[in-house]
């Protein structure tokens, strides 16, 4: 019996030190996010940005793994896809959802072309992105529908309440995700206590909004994170979100108070689409 007790205490020990180095093993996703995240392919300004829009600690929060599909709506200038693209791009697939490159609205047609721009500029790293295009009501779908692990949207909510589009794009994200899929919402936040503006000309959306507009479509809320809180952020400025960096649209009005401010309080929130 006193062998036998020995062997036990002796397998115990063991099995808490293999726990103890599964637990100490490194994320080999962050390892390789981190890295991508210093790469000297992004570019500086993008960089300076970091401090504001913690993407690290932000794509760690939704889940993303470098074997995903991944599907981000409106990359703008490509701030994310400096990052996702060459994160998914061994093992994964990243779809860019881009404005419409058929509009006939200036500014759609010039950021495709800008964003297409830089995709060719460095084909070892983007080369395999797939373009899709978000226009509703007539172009709707961003990836083959439950084809997607996830889909992750930074800022534009706001501009689909603006358009009237807001019901049509959250259906499109649930259809494109796979059952179990993430919805990563990146937003800026608004003050609970003012109602909301159905068309949110402030660039604020309250959290409770964005997460009706979810649930609406079918999405469960599963989390939230203050990881892009800011505090600092009194959100009633006349110009509204734009007043603060980056865009700061009152020029050298103020610029030093906006400064010291940063850019805005926002809300992020992961959703899944239930598995059936």
């Amino acid at each position: 019996m006193k062998k036998l007790a020995r062997f036990g205490s002796g397998l115990m020990v063991m099995v808490c030190l293999a726990t103890q180095a599964v637990a100490a093993a490194p994320d080999v996703n962050a390892g390789k996010l981190e890295k991508i995240i210093a790469g000297e392919h992004r570019a500086q300004e993008n960089k300076l940005r970091d401090k504001y829009r913690h993407p690290l600690e932000t794509l760690n929060f939704f889940g993303v793994r470098d074997s995903m599909t991944v599907v981000e709506i409106y990359p703008g200038g490509g701030w994310y896809t400096e990052i996702l693209a060459p994160f998914l791009k061994d093992k994964g697939t990243y779809y860019a959802t881009g404005y419409d490159a058929e509009s006939h609205v200036d500014f759609f047609k010039n950021s495709v072309k800008q964003f297409q721009g830089k995709l060719t500029a460095n084909p070892e790293l983007y080369g395999k992105v797939k373009i899709t295009e978000l226009s509703p009501p007539k172009k709707l779908q961003i990836a083959p529908a439950g084809s997607a692990d996830m889909v992750l949207t930074f800022r534009n909510v706001h501009n689909w309440m603006s358009a009237g589009t807001a019901t049509a794009v959250f259906e499109a994200m649930y259809r494109a995700l796979k059952p179990g899929g993430i919805l990563g919402v990146v937003e800026h936040r608004g003050d609970p206590k003012v109602s909301q503006d159905p068309e949110a000309n402030s660039g604020y959306v309250n959290e409770d909004h964005v997460v009706k507009l979810a649930q609406a479509a079918g999405f469960k809320l599963l989390e939230k994170s203050e990881i892009n809180a800011n505090l600092k952020d009194t959100k009633d400025y006349p110009k509204g979100v734009w007043t603060l960096p980056p865009t700061l649209v009152n020029g050298e009005v103020d610029k030093g108070r906006y400064l010291a401010i940063g850019e805005s309080d926002r809300m992020t929130l992961k959703f899944v689409k239930p598995a059936k």
